[in-house]
């Protein structure tokens, strides 16, 4: 499901009210009710976003000198870019499904693997470096195991780069400079 946060501030001069409609407030939001307090944040969902359209990372538009601040469906669900951020089994796919056609790569690792801990900095730096990619990481435990078998983990770590919903490569192995030319190639096709 993909998401849409938004609050609304009123403008000084306006007393608040019980409800206030704004569909011209964002191209995906259709309409919107906004309690008497004005500062509480909504979650919509949006069908165009489950198209693969990403509205940007946060916009903040005034009308009549109300402000409306709509953030990303990729932060609602709670990535991050420009650091790795822990799923788990019921995390996952609302973070891939609202990071649209963006690159995500993800990191399949467990507390006990030594390779795992040797490669994790270096993966923490590739999400400081590419920001046009999300960095995600997956501890497959007993916790997140089916989500680990339905994505068809045999080795940790392994990373799976994901395009468009779908796993387009994979790497097994703290092979850090596969890795590298393996998001490379995704961001460029």
């Amino acid at each position: 499901m993909s998401l849409l946060q938004f609050s609304v501030s009123p403008p000084s001069n306006v007393r608040t009210s019980s409800s206030l409609s704004c569909p011209a407030a964002h191209p995906i939001a259709a309409s919107c009710r906004v309690s008497s307090t004005w500062k509480s944040c909504f979650l919509l969902e949006s069908a165009s976003l489950k198209k693969g359209k990403a509205i940007s990372n946060f916009k903040v538009s005034e009308r009549n000198g109300a402000v409306l601040k709509v953030r990303s469906s990729l932060e609602t669900a709670g990535a991050t870019v420009g650091q790795v951020t822990e799923v788990t089994k019921d995390t996952f796919w609302p973070i891939v499904n609202a990071a649209g056609d963006k690159t995500l790569v993800l990191d399949m690792y467990t507390q006990w693997c030594g390779p795992c801990k040797v490669i994790a900095p270096k993966f923490q730096e590739l999400s400081e470096k590419y920001l046009d990619v999300v960095f995600l990481k997956l501890d497959c435990n007993q916790e997140n195991k089916p989500l680990a078998k339905e994505l068809g983990i045999k080795v940790v770590p392994t990373f799976k780069i994901l395009k468009h919903n779908k796993i387009v490569k994979e790497v097994t192995g703290a092979k850090f400079d596969d890795l590298v030319h393996a998001i490379e190639t995704v961001r460029s096709s």
